[in-house]
């Protein structure tokens, strides 16, 4: 199925989790490699070119993600949470979704106040035109502190998130992490297949 019901999700929720959350590993692996180890000028460009078009498709991809969870019912969270784990998972999930539109947009600020000036090419078919916002090194420096600082808080909930899914997985034994992989069943699938949002959990939706 395409859509979430009661039972789990569907197929559009599913693919956005898991093309976001590849694409985030990848930009905080350019980014890694951009700034700590030493690489060819010429291929440092093209690593810079490269993080700056995923980073534009993950913006968009998060756009869509907080729309389609604002347009779309959201499963039934397991019985075995107590309130305080739903809050703690929803408000991690929230930040999460949050951290995936506010990086690269500091990206995005960081491209468009530097005084080189150099053009973001997506991918080689466009170009993205650089935000309104003037440009100094003073403004550059102190958005491009402000895309790292970003980058490494949602490398810490990366990290979170995956050590409560693998937590659900083993320790608790629920479904929390394999309804990841594949859809809720329409025609009655237990509550225990169900479960909080991975991207935003803990609300409640009529």
């Amino acid at each position: 199925m395409l859509r979430n019901d009661k039972a789990g999700f569907g197929w559009i929720t599913i693919t956005l989790h898991w093309t976001i959350a590849a694409l985030i590993l990848a930009l905080l692996a350019l980014g890694y490699i951009m700034r700590r180890l030493p690489v060819d000028p010429a291929l440092q460009f093209s690593l810079y070119q490269w993080h700056k078009s995923l980073g534009f498709t993950v913006l968009g991809l998060a756009v869509i993600r907080t729309i389609w969870h604002l347009i779309e019912i959201a499963p039934r969270a397991p019985e075995s949470l107590s309130g305080m784990e739903r809050r703690a998972a929803g408000a991690t999930h929230a930040l999460l979704l949050a951290l995936a539109l506010a990086v690269p947009l500091a990206g995005w600020a960081v491209a468009s106040t530097s005084t080189l000036n150099i053009p973001s090419f997506y991918f080689n078919w466009f170009i993205i035109p650089h935000l309104p916002m003037a440009k100094s090194a003073s403004a550059e420096g102190l958005w491009t502190l402000v895309h790292m600082a970003l980058a490494y808080l949602l490398l810490a909930f990366v990290a979170l998130h995956i050590l409560a899914a693998l937590y659900h997985h083993i320790v608790r034994h629920d479904e929390i992490l394999v309804r990841m992989f594949h859809t809720g069943s329409r025609q009655g699938a237990s509550s225990q297949a169900a479960g909080s949002d991975p991207m935003i959990a803990g609300r409640k939706k009529p």
